[in-house]
């Protein structure tokens, strides 16, 4: 059974169709990347996805769940976390506190248990710590937690932001471009993670990329869309032969895109 199912989503901005009826599906514990050239719809997925914004038409069912008639923050604790294309941490706070607000969703305290620190919110605090220390040793970044964020170099914030979404405990985990802008080296950590994620910890991905290698390597199924509409889906080698994924790439027009979908 699909762990989330996008059917028939349509999106638009006035005049502009984002994302023009796209519908495929996510299994429990595969990477699904979505790729297609800038501007294709990629983020508006998961913008749709997340509670970012809401489609015009069509349904996304997770878990059972209808998304489009939850809140952002319903979502979270349904067990869906995500980052960012754009960097979007506390750049002033320290990494400890950016993760530990990622335990937010999670944190049962109201405003006088939480007053009174001794006794339930002590027991709490230290709770949380221990999670968010296991993700800082998972993703070994203990020699930064103490250090500012936005004093970190790029590659370093990534994980971070990484390391946040994980603090969640998330079941699906949305990945918008986890590795633009790092060197080689930094990639290739990226990507042991991203497997240790959905290999150790058993949560579902669903990744935004453009390197092409890295997509190749890591999915277990990929989408494409270009122009807002879904071109194919299918698994890595099914997608790398579809003449209408060469054609988006290479920049002609796409003639018949219904008979690129597997």
């Amino acid at each position: 059974m699909a762990q989330l199912v996008v059917n028939d989503v349509l999106l638009q901005f006035g005049g502009v169709t984002a994302l023009d009826r796209v519908s495929f599906q996510v299994e429990p514990g595969k990477i699904h990347a979505i790729i297609g050239p800038n501007g294709a719809g990629k983020t508006s997925m998961l913008n749709c996805i997340s509670g970012v914004v809401r489609p015009q038409r069509g349904s996304i069912i997770f878990d059972r769940w209808e998304l489009n008639k939850l809140s952002a923050h319903a979502r979270t604790r349904l067990g869906l976390a995500r980052t960012f294309q754009n960097i979007a941490l506390f750049k002033g706070m320290t990494v400890l506190d950016n993760l530990l607000i990622g335990r937010h969703c999670h944190q049962r305290s109201g405003i006088l248990r939480g007053g009174l620190y001794w006794g339930w919110g002590q027991r709490e605090e230290i709770a949380q710590r221990k999670i968010v220390e296991d993700i800082i040793d998972f993703l070994e970044i203990q020699s930064i937690r103490k250090k500012v964020v936005g004093t970190l170099a790029y590659g370093l914030q990534k994980r971070v932001e990484l390391a946040r979404a994980l603090a969640l405990e998330p079941k699906l985990l949305l990945l918008d471009e986890p590795m633009a802008g790092m060197n080689a080296e930094e990639k290739e950590d990226m990507a042991r993670f991203i497997l240790d994620i959905n290999q150790d910890r058993n949560v579902t991905i669903l990744m935004i990329e453009h390197d092409m290698g890295v997509v190749m390597d890591l999915s277990h199924r990929i989408c494409v869309l270009n122009f807002g509409e879904l071109i194919a889906d299918g698994v890595p080698d099914e997608v790398q032969r579809n003449s209408f994924v060469q054609m988006a790439y290479l920049g002609q027009d796409t003639a018949s895109p219904e008979t690129a979908r597997a």
